[in-house]
């Protein structure tokens, strides 16, 4: 593959306190891939043969349970690792990844792993505050899910992606890649119908406007609001 330019990439989260050309050593190993939209990168329960950085584009990390239901567990922003499972200790991926727009990762073998991180601590530790990070921001979905009406998940649900992949615009902040109300719903374990009058309310009091597959916080403070409420405010 093409060289990687090491000052796109030496920046990242990943790569934090490594040295130059212990990174050239470390993107040595790695080969790009290109996947178009909607294109599975890995399915949930193969073998975790390779982990990817994400340089373009965004992933929407998805588990099947064993009713068939869909739960979204995260997306994937540029600069962000994924499909972790050996630091993990996991022979398998626990769910499938999707690119949702036109995506560009480098990928390593995971036959690697032990070898990179033998080599270079710094890359271990930042993998390993990584997989804690997530780790938490489940913790915190699981509360919402125990805790908090649909409404106040909803709210947290987009301002979390707006943080994460917000575009600014004169009118609000726009969440920059497709995402449905389907979508919404797995997030937060609700139903379809359910966001859609969620947001069709939101839209009349003009906090969001969405289309296909599209949303835009036109109000976030507001939407902050209603995402910090009491539980007691309101009907679940």
């Amino acid at each position: 593959m093409a060289k990687v330019d090491t000052s796109l990439v030496a920046h990242l989260p990943m790569f934090a306190g490594v040295k130059p050309d212990d990174l050239d050593e470390i993107l040595r190993e790695a080969r790009s891939a290109r996947y178009p939209r909607n294109t599975a990168i890995f399915e949930q329960g193969a073998d975790a043969q390779s982990f990817f950085l994400l340089l373009h584009g965004h992933v929407r990390a998805a588990k099947t349970t064993p009713t068939g239901e869909q739960i979204v567990v995260r997306y994937v922003a540029p600069g962000e690792t994924f499909g972790l499972a050996m630091a993990i200790g996991a022979a398998h991926y626990p769910a499938t990844a999707l690119a949702v727009d036109d995506s560009v990762v480098l990928i390593w073998p995971t036959s690697a792993w032990p070898r990179l991180v033998e080599r270079f601590p710094a890359l271990a530790a930042n993998t390993m505050q990584t997989v804690g990070k997530r780790l938490q921001e489940s913790h915190t979905r699981i509360l919402e899910m125990s805790t908090q009406q649909v409404e106040q998940r909803v709210a947290h649900a987009l301002l979390r992606l707006a943080n994460q992949s917000g575009k600014k615009l004169d009118h609000g902040i726009e969440i920059d890649f497709p995402i449905s109300r389907q979508d919404i719903a797995q997030m937060t374990g609700t139903t379809l119908h359910t966001v859609s009058r969620i947001l069709s309310g939101w839209e009349s009091q003009g906090l969001v406007e969405s289309g296909r597959q599209r949303i835009i916080l036109r109000e976030p403070h507001k939407i902050v609001v209603l995402a910090e409420r009491s539980p007691d405010s309101g009907a679940a």
